[in-house]
């Protein structure tokens, strides 16, 4: 043991290296997935805290049976809990609250102003819930007449009640059946943000109507005997649970045994009569798409990772026997066996490189997250490292040679064997390939471990095609560099085609460094891209006025206000009669937006969107309104048809046909029209659903302010950042960021391991030069020479593989996912290319400085001593 500990430290440098390696190998996959948890379960969490109440909440309804219910309403209003265990797991104990409810609807006569809707509640809870600032709380007797009710301040104010003041409230107007309610007090909510209160808004906010078609609408609260008896008087008592869930006890990992079980208790719910209503479940499918997205990028991205990881494992092993190949071509001339030498490696590295990978898994526990399960690929880094050396010194001692040989050649005609087995490598990356487009990356039993490599068996094959067609470019650069004046270029370029840095270990893992870097780089521009496209889509113009009460006087005043250059009109009808000249078609969804004018908007916007001329140049005619037509709905009407909206048919001519239209968002295929505003026939009985806004430099809020409290303002860029917040967002960023960091680091460092390989070599070299007159520049620039070959072939190579594996990989990732819609086109961004430039000059200086350190260490006027010149 202390033979080996002596080694241990006699090859201090080498184990270390190889220790720091194995170190952040097991670091990398163990933290990364923790991280990519945290990001996944934080971005469900905040999807979820986003829903409004109606979809977030689950809620059971029904009507009970009139001589049971008001048993039933004390029952509901005593405990909310019967229905909330009969959910299926993991449902009961992801609820954070509950409220029973039981609700009466209705219509009333105010005493002295106009009709009102008028509905009654009685909520588990809610007398805590307020303070009663006049009268009391109802106290109703069973078969109360009247009911005593209370309302809110606000709600005894719009409807002008005072105490006392009593009311007739029948189930419609129509109906003459009604129940007597008198008012017997008027509370003020302690916490109106509570959320016991948003299914019953109106009984804090009251909506004062829109005369004169639209009534008011309140709500006023009773007790259980109260609910019960105007319940049974009007026939429309209807009971509910809703349960909500808390979101902080959510994780990505959840996602589909929670979605079953809502799928489940949707299709069986726990109690007879039950109506099950919820829109988490659509959520959390929603949000299990993009992270299966995310978890195969991050699959991809991560295999590149490790691989080049594994692949400067085996550099420095090799670089390591390599230094040692004297001392074992000693042991076995002295009798030692192969299995010797290699238990004697295996000896060393297990004193030091198990404790590295332990180290490193153990720093990785901390990064916050859910444990993944990756401590199958923690004992295969910590394996690989550790067997790295004791496998090549085996490999290295089979064949016995005691003679010095010469280091600066390598074999370039490779034997059949090699020939075959790189054949069938590049065979095994084609099927993988092959396989990804068929299967996809993400199934519901998780990501293939076999096809998320592929994009790694791809670079190497690339690796090897490269290294083959190498040899001939270069010796002919090698042959103008000879011509030239100056030995530099020459013997650089010399080195380089005798194989000094460019052979197959360095390059493979240079290319899949820069395929992963690059690949990553390239999926990010692309996404951002396709964002962009979608936002250009929906939001065609520097902001979107949508709401009701717009005019056409609206558009006038907005385009009134400072900053303002363009309005474009724009009315949307979903639900519109379509006819063709061979019978009815049926229902479309029908578009008039003032094309001419939204034209000006999109040029002062900058949006880069196209809109059909036919539809610009469109003016007021005795003819068909030319329009824009949806494929689907255009193998229906043919050469044209009616669309009929409020009552008023519109003839049109299919002028042009198109998959998407400004303003109709990225994924509105499907059966629409556009028609163009500016040629209709008596456009001002039409009135605008939206504004489309150009400018620079307006007011969001005195737009709104301009257009009514009601309407909403959606600038552009506003859009295009909900599209970065939605759903597995970060996760994707994170993905990307790990992918192009940490292939720069890596690439960087198989950089310096070809300079390593080399450096004894190339310092025999230098010495011999310098005693020629070389000078220290041109020392440095032979480096230059020997590895731009390396850099260049592994910049093109991996280059072209992590622009290709976007369009290889897109179909099977559904990034569409992450960009509203949008198709995600593969996007090189020029930046990108300046980043490609920068890495390559920053490896040479790179390389240059490790030259450097190694000349100092190797001393280069001692080199060349007697009887040394093949080490």
């Amino acid at each position: 043991m202390i033979a080996v500990l002596r080694r241990v430290r006699v090859f201090a440098g080498q184990l270390g290296l190889l220790a720091a390696l194995s170190l952040v190998a097991a670091l990398l996959v163990t933290a990364a997935p923790r991280v990519a948890n945290e990001l996944s379960d934080q971005a469900l969490r905040e999807d979820v805290e986003r829903l409004p109440y109606s979809a977030r909440d689950i809620t059971f309804e029904r009507q009970p049976v009139a001589q049971y219910a008001e048993g039933e309403v004390r029952n509901g209003l005593g405990s909310v809990d019967p229905y909330r265990h009969g959910m299926r797991e993991p449902l009961p104990g992801l609820v954070q609250d509950g409220w029973f409810t039981a609700a009466v609807a209705g219509r009333t006569m105010a005493p002295t102003g106009p009709r009102t809707t008028f509905g009654l509640r009685a909520q588990s809870g809610l007398q805590e819930a307020v303070r009663v600032t006049a009268g009391r709380w109802p106290r109703n007797e069973p078969a109360a007449r009247p009911v005593e009710i209370a309302v809110s301040t606000a709600v005894a104010k719009q409807m002008e009640l005072a105490l006392g003041t009593t009311l007739a409230i029948r189930p419609t107007s129509q109906v003459p059946v009604q129940v007597q309610v008198v008012v017997t007090g008027i509370y003020e909510p302690v916490d109106p943000s509570a959320h016991r209160w948003e299914g019953m808004r109106l009984a804090l906010e009251p909506f004062p109507g829109l005369p004169p078609d639209v009534p008011a609408s309140v709500l006023a609260v009773t007790d259980p005997q109260g609910i019960t008896a105007a319940g049974v008087g009007l026939s429309s008592l209807t009971l509910s649970w809703r349960y909500r869930i808390d979101a902080q006890r959510l994780d990505a990992g959840m996602v589909e045994p929670i979605a079953t079980a809502l799928a489940g208790t949707k299709r069986t719910p726990p109690g007879g009569g039950l109506v099950m209503s919820t829109a988490l479940d659509d959520t959390l499918l929603r949000f299990q798409g993009q992270l299966r997205a995310v978890q195969a990028l991050l699959a991809v991205v991560q295999a590149g990772l490790v691989a080049t990881l594994l692949g400067l494992i085996a550099l420095a092993a090799a670089l390591a026997v390599e230094r040692r190949r004297e001392e074992f071509a000693l042991l076995r001339a002295r009798g030692s066996a192969i299995t010797a030498i290699a238990g004697r490696s295996l000896a060393e590295s297990l004193v030091v490189l198990p404790a590295a990978t332990l180290a490193g898994w153990a720093i990785g526990t901390y990064a916050p997250g859910r444990p993944a399960d990756t401590v199958w690929l923690v004992v295969t880094a910590g394996a690989a490292a550790t067997l790295a050396v004791p496998v090549l010194a085996a490999a290295t001692q089979r064949r016995l040679a005691f003679t010095a040989r010469r280091q600066d050649l390598v074999r370039h005609r490779p034997s059949r064997r090699r020939l075959t087995a790189e054949l069938f490598f590049l065979v095994v990356a084609g099927l993988g390939a092959y396989l990804l487009r068929r299967r996809g990356l993400s199934t519901d039993a998780g990501v293939d471990p076999y096809l998320a490599s592929v994009p790694v068996l791809l670079a190497v094959g690339a690796a090897i095609v490269a290294l083959r067609l190498f040899p001939w470019p270069l010796r002919q650069v090698s042959r103008l560099a000879s011509r030239a004046r100056g030995a530099v270029a020459f013997l650089g370029l010399a080195r380089a085609g005798r194989g000094a840095p460019v052979t197959i270990g360095p390059l493979a893992v240079l290319v899949v460094a820069i395929a992963t870097g690059i690949f990553s780089s390239v999926v990010m521009t692309s996404v951002a891209e396709a964002r962009d496209r979608a936002s250009d889509i929906a939001v065609p113009a520097d902001a979107r006025l949508s709401g009701p009460g717009l005019t056409s006087a609206t558009a006038d005043r907005i385009a009134g206000l400072p900053g303002v250059t363009a309005v474009a009109r724009y009315a949307d009808d979903p639900a519109t009669m379509v006819n063709s000249d061979a019978g009815g078609i049926g229902q479309a969804r029908v578009l008039i937006v003032d094309v001419a004018a939204l034209a000006r908007v999109v040029a002062d916007s900058g949006v880069d969107v196209r809109l059909p001329a036919a539809l610009v140049d469109a003016k007021p005619g005795s003819g068909p309104v030319p329009a824009l037509v949806s494929p689907a709905l255009a193998a229906e009407v043919g050469s044209g048809g009616v669309a009929t909206m409020n009552s008023r048919p519109y003839e049109f001519s299919v002028a042009a046909v198109a998959d998407i239209f400004p303003g109709l968002g990225a994924s509105s295929l499907g059966r629409f029209i556009v028609l163009p505003w500016q040629a209709l026939p008596a456009p001002e009985v039409i009135a605008p659903s939206a504004l489309l806004i150009a400018g620079d430099g307006f007011d969001p809020l005195k737009l709104q302010a301009a257009a009514g409290p009601e309407t909403t303002v959606t600038t552009w860029a506003a859009h295009r950042q909900t599209l970065d917040r939605t759903g597995a967002n970060e996760v994707l960023t994170f993905t990307f960021t790990t992918g192009a960091a940490g292939a720069t680091v890596l690439a960087l460092l198989a950089v310096g391991f070809a300079v390593l390989a080399g450096a004894r070599v190339r310092g025999q070299v230098l010495s011999r030069l310098r005693t020629l007159g070389l000078s220290g520049r041109q020392g440095r620039g032979l480096l230059v020479y020997e590895l731009v070959p390396l850099v260049g072939i592994a910049v093109v190579a991996g280059g072209l593989v992590g622009v290709f594996l976007p369009r290889l990989l897109g179909p099977a990732l559904g990034l569409s996912s992450f960009t509203s819609g949008a198709a995600v086109r593969t996007y090189l961004d020029p930046i990108l290319v300046g980043a490609v430039l920068m890495l390559v000059v920053a490896a040479l200086i790179a390389a240059m400085l490790v030259e450097n350190v190694i000349n100092r260490r190797l001393r280069l006027g001692e080199v060349l001593r007697v009887g040394e010149e093949g080490r």
